[in-house]
């Protein structure tokens, strides 16, 4: 008899290539997406083999026979950087995950002749303060071959700079943060508080949440403390972007996570959310409605109460494509510091500590 875990792993991969008539819900949940139509199956050693795969028909049918192909390279870009998956072949690395009930998605969204774009992510463990790992990718046919860029390696730096698949507008916005530099003392947290370009905190202005973590990991685990936690306040729940920018939603129609890249070398995560509001690489304002405070996990993690999980990232010559520290930026008016343990660091404005527990207004100066 198959045992669970090898059970999951056939339906993942007959679902990679369309083998099943309805993917359950284990495998592909996002509403935009239905399974790839037939194609040949992946071999036990492919590194796609068991990785959950959303591709909708009219993006299929741009790809044709080239899309297990483009599966597989985006699926070994993806765990070539996931944090838990280095270090081990690709097979291995997603028996690991799937081991710990955690899936590998590709979620290919758009596509036209020789190129491909979309989403992936590594789920997180189901545990408290676990975040996913994530990526936009865009992937061009060269060759022969599919090239895949993840989100903030010198691939999708190029690949933005040329796909027809990226608008003028969002091309702007996207090559201000994949080609920004700074400086080693500028991305150093002994430096001089650091500019943000007015990036404000993720709910109106003048409105107040309550700060129920301060600095943390996004994973909850090592890395730079790049994460806040706001609950509550008067702002009706409801989530925000920082800045403008270009918005997607990472896990589809209907999930609770969202990133915003910013013009000026910054984008925002924003998790755990209700009532979404769907984005795919869409134009949006400074304080768009992203959805409200929840407690979804549509990629893994865990959340007992109503809240966002908000995060800053960077693309620095030393922080490429990464999460980045908050101690001693300036985010809504209120400058954040790191305090002895992950979630304890509090804030300052005007000679004034906000530390968690403390309702705090987002303000834009």
């Amino acid at each position: 008899m198959l045992s669970k875990l090898s059970v999951r792993s056939t339906l993942a991969t007959l679902a990679v290539f369309g083998l099943l008539a309805t993917a359950p819900s284990a495998v592909a949940t996002s509403r935009d997406a239905v399974a790839t139509p037939a194609a040949a199956p992946a071999s036990d050693t492919s590194p796609s083999a068991g990785v959950t795969v959303k591709l909708p028909d009219r993006v299929a049918d741009h790809l044709g026979a080239g899309r297990e192909a483009l599966i597989d390279a985006v699926s070994t870009d993806v765990l070539s950087q996931s944090h838990d998956a280095k270090g081990l072949a690709p097979a291995n690395a997603v028996s690991k995950l799937a081991a710990e009930g955690r899936e590998v998605v590709v979620d290919v969204r758009t596509a036209s002749p020789g190129w491909a774009r979309g989403v992936a992510y590594v789920e997180a463990p189901r545990t408290v303060h676990s975040q996913p790992e994530g990526w936009l990718f865009i992937a061009h046919r060269e060759n022969g071959r599919w090239v895949s860029g993840l989100e903030g390696d010198p691939e999708f730096t190029d690949h933005v700079a040329t796909s027809p698949l990226v608008g003028k507008a969002e091309r702007k916005t996207m090559m201000d943060y994949a080609r920004r530099v700074t400086s080693d003392k500028e991305a150093s947290p002994t430096a001089a508080t650091a500019n943000t370009g007015g990036l404000l905190l993720p709910w109106m202005p003048d409105y107040y949440m309550t700060l129920t973590g301060g600095p943390h990991s996004h994973t909850g685990g090592s890395g730079y403390w790049s994460s806040l936690d706001f609950a509550g306040g008067n702002a009706s729940g409801r989530v925000r972007s920082s800045r403008e920018g270009t918005a997607t939603s990472m896990c589809g129609a209907g999930g609770g996570w969202t990133r915003v890249i910013h013009p000026g070398g910054f984008s925002t995560d924003y998790y755990h959310m209700w009532n979404t509001t769907y984005y795919n690489g869409t134009s949006i304002g400074s304080s768009a409605l992203l959805g409200t405070i929840g407690t979804d996990v549509c990629a893994g993690g865990s959340a007992t109460g109503a809240h966002v999980h908000w995060s800053l990232r960077t693309y620095d010559a030393n922080l490429f494509g990464q999460y980045t520290w908050l101690n001693g930026r300036t985010i809504g008016g209120w400058t954040w510091w790191n305090g002895s343990s992950q979630y304890t660091g509090c804030a300052t404005r005007l000679g004034y500590t906000a530390c968690p527990g403390t309702a705090i207004y987002n303000r834009t100066s």
